[in-house]
């Protein structure tokens, strides 16, 4: 292990601090072998660094960035992530013209639409993605079908797919469309599992034609189009690290 040193801290908070990626993925990466400290591999995780370490990650050198927060209006038809290997266009494709390396902070599907945020701040993201923070995400869904109330309420107990549990915390009904066959409900999540909505919804026989996130915590896409972004405000930064450690 590196040796303690004064103002030291854990190595994986100082990789996320960087804005490399996320605390999480950082740990992944010390395990696998992937960085150096000093030029040694380091895979412990309770390694502690100083900043007169130097820091290696892919064998790329680690500098601290400042810390920049964005919100993006995602189109449908967009990657979620920092890169695809089909060369599909990502979420990051809107955001040439930063010097920072942010990355998004949670899922969005590839054929939803809605609130993104993205992030060069490892803590901030881990603290907004870990279950245990319940933070409100609101969703707008149509679907094909019209399900009982009934049916609508044993979602708040949920059910199980591929050995998770899929549940909302509430929901509205804002339409029905009889000759469609269709309704409009509004969804909201504490939680954030790989395409949640949809997998719930197919589950009850119900599949999902169009979704959008519309609430983010306080945030929403209020004069925002679909493929434009905003800085937060220091406002909202502080009130969702609050929603997050509630």
């Amino acid at each position: 292990m590196i040796e303690v040193q004064n103002k030291s801290e854990r190595l994986q908070k100082r990789i996320a601090k960087s804005g490399v990626t996320s605390r999480r993925k950082a740990e992944e990466l010390i395990v696998q072998g992937k960085v150096r400290v000093n030029q040694k591999i380091v895979t412990e995780l309770g390694t502690k660094v100083t900043d007169k370490d130097k820091i290696e990650v892919n064998n790329i050198p680690i500098t601290e960035e400042q810390k920049v927060y964005y919100l993006l209006y995602k189109p449908r038809g967009i990657i979620t992530s920092a890169k695809d290997d089909k060369g599909r266009k990502t979420v990051l494709d809107y955001f040439t013209d930063i010097p920072e390396r942010i990355y998004p902070v949670g899922r969005l599907d590839y054929d939803s639409s809605g609130i993104l945020v993205l992030t060069n701040d490892g803590d901030f993201a881990n603290l907004l993605m870990h279950p245990r923070h319940k933070i409100n995400k609101v969703y707008v869904a149509k679907i094909k079908g019209i399900p009982e109330q009934k049916e609508l309420q044993s979602l708040k107990k949920g059910i199980r797919d591929q050995n998770e549990l899929l549940k909302l915390k509430s929901y509205k009904v804002i339409s029905k469309d009889t000759k469609q066959n269709t309704m409009v409900l509004q969804i909201v999540l504490q939680e954030g599992k790989n395409r949640h909505i949809r997998r719930m919804m197919e589950g009850l026989g119900y599949p999902v034609q169009k979704l959008k996130r519309e609430q983010y915590g306080m945030l929403n896409l209020k004069g925002l189009q679909p493929g434009k972004y905003r800085k937060l405000t220091a406002k909202e930064i502080d009130e969702l690290k609050k929603a997050g450690q509630k």
